[in-house]
């Protein structure tokens, strides 16, 4: 993936754009010991768009993409598809968990 983002962390990104999603981020940690390639993180506007975007993603991508999908809570969503992880979080519990940091400062090489 290096350099550009992979075809499908694209169309992973346009969806949640699409959509309305705030403050998308991706961060490439494939040369790192993280579990995934990629992460992307996204901000619903509140509780049932994080439901709206989840629902969207399941659209875009097929079933079989779909490893394991965390969505007992609006307020965090999380959505394994293998090479990518995907987190969809409410404003709120996006700046309490703060993950961009923990990514950042263990396992983005710069």
């Amino acid at each position: 993936m290096n350099q550009a983002l992979s075809k499908r962390t694209q169309a992973i990104v346009q969806a949640l754009d699409e959509k309305k999603a705030q403050d998308i981020e991706v961060f490439d940690v494939e040369e790192s010991e993280y579990i995934t390639d990629s992460v992307v993180i996204a901000t619903a506007l509140a509780g049932k768009h994080s439901y709206a975007l989840l629902d969207h993603l399941k659209a875009i991508c097929s079933d079989e993409e779909f490893y394991y999908v965390d969505d007992e809570s609006e307020d965090w969503i999380v959505v394994d598809l293998g090479e990518i992880m995907v987190h969809i979080f409410t404003d709120n519990t996006r700046k309490r968990f703060n993950l961009e940091e923990f990514l950042r400062n263990h396992f983005v090489r710069g």
